[in-house]
Parts: C-alpha cells; structure tokens; sequence
C-alpha cells in the first residue's frame, strides 16, 4: 500500500461490502405487501422488564397493528401466518456510529441481514444519501439512514493534509465556527458533526449557531473543551470514552495541560493518537468517583448521551490481537482488506514495546469499568460500534458492542435498549421505532435463542423485518451470499443496477 493513501480513508477503514438492489423496501411499496401474522413469539423490549412469551404480532403494511396473546388477538382472514413458537422477537437494531465510505460497493443489505434496520451515518456521505432516496422510493432495501454534516474541525486537522484537502470543513475561530454551521444546515445535514481539533471559542460559537439554526450537533468532544463545558453547550451526544474519562481524572489540571499542549502537523493523526495515549493513561490511572460524579450528573441534566463505541476502542487498544483470517473477511473487498492491514501496520502497531502493549491492554479494561460506572449513575448510552472502521465489519460490529456493553456492566436488556428504544428517543422517533407495540414501524428482528439468557444471542438471527417486508432465513442467507459475491469483484466492475442509485462518487473516507 502506498503512502498516497487517503489518512481520512485508512482512520475509517474504507469498508465495502459488495452491493445488491432488493426492491420494495421503502413506503412505495408497502401497501402492496402481504399483512403478516407473527405467532406463538416472545416479545422482548427495552419497555419491559419482563419478556411476553406467546405473543400474537400482527402486521399490515409497515406497521404492526396489535400485539397480544393469542385470545386477545385474532388473525384475520387473508393474513400470512408466520409461526415462530420457540423464538423470540425485539425491535430492529440501531447502528449509532457509521462511517459508511463514499464507494458504490457498499451495501445496505449487509446491515439487514445483521438485523440493523437504522443507521447514524456520523459524516456526509452522497452514497449513504442517495441509498436513503432509493430507500424512501421503494428502490433499494435497508436501513433507515440519520447522516451527519460533513465534518467540522479545527485547523490544522487531524485528517486533512496538503495533498488530500477534502472531506472536511477547518474553522480556526467563531466566524468560520457559524458559518461552517449555516452552511451545513443548508446543504441539509441532519445534525452538526465535530470533531477533535476544533478550537474552545469556535466550538462556542458553532454551539450557539446550532442552536439559532435549530439544528443539533454531536461527536468527538474536542481536546481543548472540557466535557462539562460540552454538555452545558448543548453537545447531543459524546463520541467514544477518551475525553469523558479524562473529564473525570483527579489530576485534572494536569490532564487539561497536557490536552492543551497537544501540538499537531497537518493530517497529523497517528502522532496526536501517540499523545493522547499519554493522555489517557494519566487520567485513567487517577479516577476519582467525586470528579466522576459531578460530570456524570452535568451529562444527566443536560441530556447529553455518550456512544463509548467500545468496539472502536478495542481494536486500537489490541491491534496485535486482530485476527487476519476472520470469517467475515470475506465480504470485504481485496483493496479494503489491504488498507485495513495498511492502517494497523501503519498506524497502529509502529512503536508499541511491551510496556504501552500492557498500558493499552490495561486501558480498555478500564474503559469497560468507566462505561459501568456511567450505566450505574444513570448517563444514557447508546450503541455504536464505528462500523465501517478497519475490522469493525458494518452490522456484525453492532453486535460485538453489545456483548461490550454487557462485560462493562449493563443488563443484557439494557444493551438491547441502547440499540433500540435510546436510539428512538435520542432521535425523536420513539413514537414510531424501538419497541414492539401496535402503531410502530414493523422494524423487527426474530432470534432463535433468548438475548436475555446470553446477549451473544442477538446474532442467532432467523429473520429480519424491515418496514413490514419480512426477510426470511433464506433470503438472508442469500443477502448474504449476494454480497460475498459482489466483494470478489474488481473495483468497478459492479454495473449501476447493482447499487440501486445512481450516485456513484469518487472513493473517499470519513474518519471516526
């Protein structure tokens, strides 16, 4: 791999996964759709302690129009009877953490067939929009999208570099900070994506402007504004564990001169992560539960959430432990694979003896102590696993981060929640997705074994509903084959049709 590689391309991973077009997804088609009958379940939701065994779901169109026992629930004529004693059902799961790359050889249907049926793309993407469009016309099956604006950083960049300029906007002070905003609002962002390296009084200025232009903003928390600040600003939500956790150090004055003191070249990523490493195990290593509580309780009341993305953090903590024969590798393009090697042996690895091997190792062990602690002082988590990073494979990921969540200290049924009824309600959306409940979206995914029991259960998927179209075992398996197929083709050789949009774009990457 050569040394021309997009830095903004390897921090992302570059992840494609070989397209299909599978009609009848969206609205257009769902009034054509058989009404389904889903019977003898046990529904499981974040809305209940307790999981509903036997449960009748019925389903017209999109939506699920009743659920209950089978007395209480009569199936009416013409209605597909879908019998699932045995098995259990809980809302279709959210991805809150995507980097889906700018490449017509990335698929929805991977997503889908991981039972992933909504996706927080974290930066712009006029693939990612274009499969939204399709999706919304009936053209392409997947999921539902929420895409950031393009990202916003502080100058210079983590990300960019003279040779590579694209794929971000820089602000250096609070007029560039609201312009930047105004003009990512009008280009139609759903929400203001920020970054690492933006400046405190920029960072201000673009939190103020969000609020004028009544759009909302999450991601990293930069180096130089303290996590507090953040929240009271308005921050939605807070993107991995690193800066939260120095937040709560008890050397916090020296942890803040050391942030400060972070000094990067242009595109300088791999140093400013060497640096921040330093960082992060002063600040974990002096955890104090006071310092922690108070920042707990400012995230608490302004309603900040966090998205700890442990998946993300594990890879980078581990790097060496990464397996290169991973069975899912083979829905990964050869070029993709490459870049993937190219960033851990680039990036990543270079330079770790075997005294920062044992601190990192160390580190994500206290990552997952500082994500229990979060959970037990009531901060809301959310799901994310950077899908789309190198080795974080879109829609498999999610479910490791899952079993993460569980090991740092959640309920099985609480890291169902945040991947299903918190998604709904961070995005506004719980009256229509989230749970299992007449009215809602018929966005479900049927298991053959019980989450609750075991939460590595949640890969043993026999279905999937996306939109009320039921994607059965054998449809899945073939999704599956289907983009296993399509990632041994070369680099544009798939024909436009096999996208299912027209918005085929130049090969970019967008960082985590």
């Amino acid at each position: 791999m050569t040394k021309h590689i997009s830095r903004r391309h390897v921090l992302a991973g570059g992840a494609a996964s070989g397209a299909a077009l599978l009609a009848g997804a969206g609205s257009a088609g769902a009034a054509r759709r058989p009404s389904l009958a889903l019977t003898g379940v046990t529904v499981i939701d974040a809305t209940r302690s307790r999981p509903r065994p036997g449960m009748t779901v019925l389903i017209a169109g999109d939506r699920i129009t009743a659920v209950g026992r089978r007395d209480e629930v009569p199936v009416p004529p013409g209605t597909t009877v879908v019998p699932l004693a045995g098995r259990y059902l809980i809302p279709g799961l959210a991805e809150m953490h995507a980097h889906s790359i700018g490449t017509e050889r990335i698929s929805p249907p991977l997503y889908l067939a991981n039972g992933v049926t909504s996706v927080r793309e974290m930066a712009a993407s006029a693939v990612v929009s274009g499969w939204r469009d399709a999706i919304g016309r009936g053209r392409l099956l997947g999921p539902r999208w929420t895409i950031a604006s393009e990202i916003i950083d502080g100058s210079p960049s983590l990300l960019l570099t003279p040779d590579d300029p694209g794929g971000a906007i820089l602000v250096s002070d609070a007029a560039e900070a609201r312009r930047a905003v105004r003009r990512v609002r009008a280009e139609g962002a759903d929400f203001v994506k920020v970054y690492s390296r933006v400046p405190r009084d920029a960072y201000l200025a673009l939190a103020d402007e969000a609020r004028r232009q009544r759009i909302g903003f999450a991601g990293h928390c930069p180096d130089g504004v303290p996590v507090p600040l953040a929240a009271r600003a308005g921050q939605r939500s807070i993107e991995h564990v690193h800066t939260l956790w120095c937040a709560t150090s008890g050397r916090d004055r020296e942890v803040r001169r050391m942030l400060d003191g972070i000094e990067i070249e242009p595109g300088g990523y791999a140093g400013w992560f060497r640096r921040f490493h330093e960082v992060e195990w002063l600040a974990s290593g002096a955890y104090s539960p006071d310092r922690a509580a108070e920042v707990f309780a400012r995230l608490r009341r302004h309603r900040t959430w966090t998205t700890p993305t442990l998946s993300m953090h594990l890879i980078v903590d581990r790097p060496e432990k990464l397996s290169m024969t991973d069975e899912r590798l083979r829905y990964i393009p050869a070029e993709d694979r490459e870049w993937w090697r190219w960033a851990v042996e680039n990036i990543y690895l270079p330079g770790r003896g075997p005294e920062e091997i044992a601190q990192q190792h160390e580190l994500f062990d206290r990552r997952l102590r500082f994500v229990g602690a979060m959970r037990d002082a009531g901060v809301e988590v959310l799901a994310g696993s950077e899908a789309g990073f190198i080795y974080a494979y879109p829609g498999f990921s999610l479910h490791e981060e899952l079993a993460l969540l569980v090991r740092a200290g959640l309920t099985p049924l609480e890291a169902i929640g945040a991947a299903t009824l918190g998604p709904a309600r961070f995005l506004g959306v719980q009256d229509s997705l989230g749970s299992v409940h007449a009215g809602k979206l018929a966005d479900l995914v049927v298991l053959d074994a019980d989450p609750l029991a075991d939460i590595a259960n949640t890969t043993r998927i026999h279905a999937v509903l996306a939109g009320g179209r039921l994607i059965t075992a054998d449809e899945r398996r073939r999704m599956l084959a289907d983009v296993e197929r399509a990632a041994k083709e070369p680099a544009g050789a798939l024909p436009a049709a096999a996208v299912g949009c027209g918005c085929h774009a130049p090969r970019k990457a967008w960082p985590a």
